[in-house]
């Protein structure tokens, strides 16, 4: 429980060395006289319940907007936290199966089994890698930058093994298991070093000034609009013009939030075109977060859109969210639960579906040439699964915080694209709605930001290039190649004290 002050927005890590160390040296004393196996998946199924329910407890918020939902807010309290705790349930019951004699290998055994499982939590059915322990580290960057080597799950593992190495002062078999504790000391310096180099490296590259902006808007709408019988478009798209504050002499790329424009689709923005034309002109595109839908086979489909428009709305590109979230944008098992009247939170229709591929977009105007990669809100958390192909400028991420509430949920959210940035080695455009708005460049720093509960713009107009990441190029491959350096280490240990 005490862990969830580590992770974003209070960031203290240092609680994590009593917490980790703690619980493993709980284990460890435990598994000497306790070898029930029930007991032991408790055991750490009461310690993920305790670290998820105090930090995951705004997803309830997102579920007092509609009075049909409200009846499963002490449900989803206490059953998220709880499926989730079961990752961590495995970890203690598998640390008591495999658990060596010897102090560094069960050590090693013990990071090992809680690193793989982490990865299973963020991968299995849809996957929800949020709030591994590696986020406590969101405001140290010059250690973060290490992610762009290792990625987000590898520099999990070591997060995991470093704060749980100071058991090793107290459970020592012998001098030498201390080495390891050192190791891990060193190790964070040697990450500092490397990022505090990384960093002047980036600030000394040459700065490309573009001839266009990306203004990227942040709006602080809320989200009773989406309940409201009286919802006004227009009004809304006034406001949001007025943010924008546009200029007809400069060229413009206008970022909007996603689903900032509630029951207008893709199809139907261009009923409001000249709203648009008597406030912009050919100088100016949008990229805007919008639902569309199509018919196939007969079926109408629906979809959580990330649309192009020029200044008169022809879409100009589109793409169509992948990784959909579960309640909020589709219904799981909608046929049984829609028949009792539940629907998803977002859509009064049916289920969105999911896109077909992740394609980067090539922005090619008169006035513009650009390519993004295009993500959706959620779609910011997956690590190694966002692009095959990094030739790309920049990643745009449009997103709607307001199902957070004034929560801890936003800096959250925000911390994922910090660690996107850094892994990926590119610029992300954050447009957000509730949330915080802004412009973080490779090596994680947020250079502009709208904060939250403010509506306003950051302009981006030039940046550095850094080399392709270590991570862009191989993904989590690397993370299955730090398993294999576990295990050699595991075996390794065992094998000399058997000698």
């Amino acid at each position: 429980m005490a862990s969830s002050l580590s992770l974003p927005p209070y960031n203290y890590l240092m609680i994590n060395f009593f917490t980790f160390s703690l619980f493993f040296i709980f284990l460890v004393k435990k598994s000497n006289i306790q070898k029930n196996k029930k007991f032991f998946f408790l055991y750490g199924w009461l310690f993920g319940f305790g670290y998820f329910i105090t930090n995951l407890y705004w997803i309830s918020i997102a579920l007092t907007f509609d009075q049909q939902f409200k009846f499963l807010i002490p449900l989803t309290i206490f059953l998220i936290p709880g499926f989730l705790a079961l990752f961590y349930g495995l970890i203690s019951y598998f640390f008591l199966i495999f658990k060596t004699k010897k102090i560094v290998s069960s050590f090693l055994f013990f990071s090992l089994i809680f690193g793989i499982l982490e990865f299973i939590r963020g991968t299995i059915l849809t996957g929800f890698p949020w709030n591994l322990i590696a986020f406590s580290f969101s405001n140290q960057l010059e250690v973060l930058s290490i992610t762009s080597l290792i990625g987000t799950y590898g520099f999990n593992l070591f997060c995991i093994s470093l704060f749980t190495s100071p058991a090793l002062l107290i459970l020592k078999d012998s001098k030498k298991d201390i080495g390891f504790f050192i190791f891990f000391v060193f190790a964070v310096i040697f990450s500092y070093i490397y990022g505090s180099s990384y960093e002047s490296k980036f600030n000394k590259t040459d700065k490309k000034i573009h001839d266009f902006k990306v203004r990227v808007i942040g709006s602080n709408m809320k989200l009773d609009r989406f309940y409201s019988d009286d919802i006004e478009p227009i009004s809304i798209i006034e406001d949001l013009i007025k943010i924008s504050s546009p200029d007809t002499e400069e060229k413009i790329i206008f970022v909007w939030p996603e689903g900032i424009l509630p029951y207008v689709s893709q199809e139907e923005l261009i009923e409001y075109d000249w709203l648009f034309e008597k406030n912009f002109n050919e100088n100016h595109l949008f990229i805007i977060g919008i639902n569309s839908h199509s018919i196939e086979n007969g079926t109408k489909r629906y979809f959580n859109s990330f649309s192009v428009y020029d200044y008169k709305l022809n879409l100009l590109k589109s793409y169509n969210k992948i990784n959909l979230v579960p309640f909020g944008e589709f219904l799981p098992f909608e046929n049984i639960l829609g028949s009792i009247g539940l629907k998803s939170l977002s859509n009064n229709y049916q289920s969105f579906s999911s896109g077909d591929q992740r394609d980067i977009i090539e922005i090619n105007q008169s006035n513009f040439s650009l390519k993004i990669l295009p993500l959706i809100c959620y779609e910011i958390i997956y690590s190694g699964r966002l692009f095959n192909n990094p030739n790309f400028d920049l990643i745009v991420n449009l997103s709607e915080d307001g199902w957070f509430g004034k929560s801890i949920g936003p800096s959250q959210h925000l911390a994922h694209s910090i660690f996107r940035a850094i892994e990926s080695g590119k610029y992300i455009i954050r447009s957000a709605n509730n949330g915080v708005a802004g412009i973080i460049n490779p090596i994680g720093v947020i250079e502009q930001r709208v904060n939250f509960g403010k509506s306003g713009y950051v302009d981006f107009k030039e940046s550095r290039k850094i080399q392709l990441t270590i991570f862009s190029k191989y993904g989590n491959k690397i993370f299955g190649l730090l398993i294999l350096l576990y295990i050699f280490l595991i075996f390794s240990f065992n094998r000399i004290n058997n000698e």
